[in-house]
Formats: structure tokens, C-alpha cells, sequence
């Protein structure tokens, strides 16, 4: 299962770290009450493009996960159990930012679909089309399954690394695949942390073991 990932998202990583981190999560999932569920939260208005948020500027009406997804007892089993790990996430690794997002057909076609979330507020939807990954991380990694670790943004992009800049803060990005039991990726996650060097063996542990578990939770 840690091999399968590893190879399929093209990471190197402590698989021996990982199954340690996923015995814990595992534990914390079984004795953690789960927590409300988060059906609307707000969002930002867009910048130019529309791939990043104005940060300081937020829309008037909240974004409502019930236009995408049924209310029903099952789907809020699922998102409280996501937002338990966003908030184990938190705990175990303090990173400033962190959100799973699932691939979710839409009238507008296949987007990503923001489920839960810790940080400031950020757009809800990522097109999953070509032209989007070109101003997107979220969507490079949707299309390409495969995962990306940047731990200095600044000297990443100084070496000719392509990277879109949405919130100058961030100095660390990781964002990983999600896959399904047939290998096909059904999402992402994204974690943003606003110093360098961030992700290191420890922490891309905690977030790789999420993301074998993620899945048996998305929609």
C-alpha cells in the first residue's frame, strides 16, 4: 500500500516512517470524536485569471458544499472524518495551510472540489483542464498524479523551477495525489507552510500517510 503510493506519485520517502504515521493516524481516527461538519465556509474573490485569491477581499455569500454534494448521514460520516484529519494534520505538523480537495464533476465540468480545509480562506474549485494547471499547482498535480515537494519557493523559482505565486507568504509547498483503489487520481491535497525547509522526512511522513487514508473518506 506505501510502496504502491510512493511509486504511483514518483516520491521518495521512509516507507518504514510512514507506517508508523499511519498506525497513529489510525489510532487517532478511532478514539477521536468526530468533529461538526463544515458545509459552507467563506471564500475570496478572485484575482486576474482567476487562479489565485485576493487576499483581504472576501465574497458576500459563503460557498455551500451542498450544491455539490448530497446532505445525507453517509457524505457527513465522510467530511467529519476529513476534517479530523485536517485538524490532526494541524497538530502533528503545524503547517499554516492544509486542504483536501476531491475530483468532482460539475456543470462546468471536472473540477477540484475543496471538502476540508485549515487556513485562511481559498478558492473552492480548481478546473481540471490543461490550460488551469498552467496557473495552478493544485492541477499540475491532478493531471500528472504526481507529487511535489518545494521547500524553498524562492530559490525553486531562481533556478528556473515553474511555480505560480497566489500568497507571497508561502516559502514551502507540498501537494500530493490521492488515489483510489483502481489507481486512478481522485484528488488532491495541498499544505503550505510560511518558512523554508518545512517538509522534512517527519512531516512529508504524516502528510503521505493522510493521504493513503484520505480516500476511503472522499465523496
Amino acid at each position: 500500500m506505501i510502496s504502491s503510493y510512493l511509486k504511483q506519485a514518483q516520491l521518495s520517502a521512509n516507507p518504514a516512517l510512514i507506517s508508523t504515521e499511519l498506525e497513529k493516524l489510525e489510532l487517532h481516527l478511532a478514539n477521536t470524536a468526530l468533529p461538526d461538519v463544515c458545509w459552507e465556509y467563506q471564500i475570496p474573490e478572485l484575482g486576474e485569471g482567476g487562479a489565485c485569491s485576493l487576499f483581504g477581499y472576501l465574497q458576500d455569500e459563503p460557498f455551500k458544499l451542498t450544491d455539490y454534494l448530497k446532505n445525507d448521514e453517509q457524505t457527513q460520516f465522510k467530511l467529519a472524518n476529513l476534517q479530523s484529519i485536517v485538524s490532526y494534520i494541524e497538530e502533528q505538523t503545524s503547517v499554516d495551510w492544509y486542504g483536501i480537495y476531491q475530483s468532482t464533476n460539475t456543470s462546468e465540468g471536472k473540477q477540484l472540489l475543496k471538502l476540508a480545509y485549515h487556513g485562511a480562506p481559498s478558492r473552492p474549485l480548481f478546473p481540471l483542464t490543461e490550460a488551469f494547471a498552467a496557473g495552478s499547482n493544485n492541477v499540475q498535480v491532478a493531471l500528472s498524479h504526481k507529487g511535489r515537494i518545494i521547500n524553498n519557493v524562492e530559490e525553486y523559482l531562481s533556478q528556473g523551477g515553474e511555480y505560480y505565486t497566489c500568497d507571497p507568504k508561502v516559502k514551502s509547498e507540498t501537494c500530493l495525489p490521492l488515489f483510489n483503489t483502481q489507481n486512478e487520481c481522485v484528488g488532491i491535497v495541498d499544505a503550505e507552510a510560511f518558512k523554508n525547509d518545512f517538509f522534512d522526512e517527519k512531516t512529508l511522513a504524516v502528510l503521505i500517510a493522510c493521504c493513503i487514508k484520505i480516500p476511503h473518506f472522499l465523496v
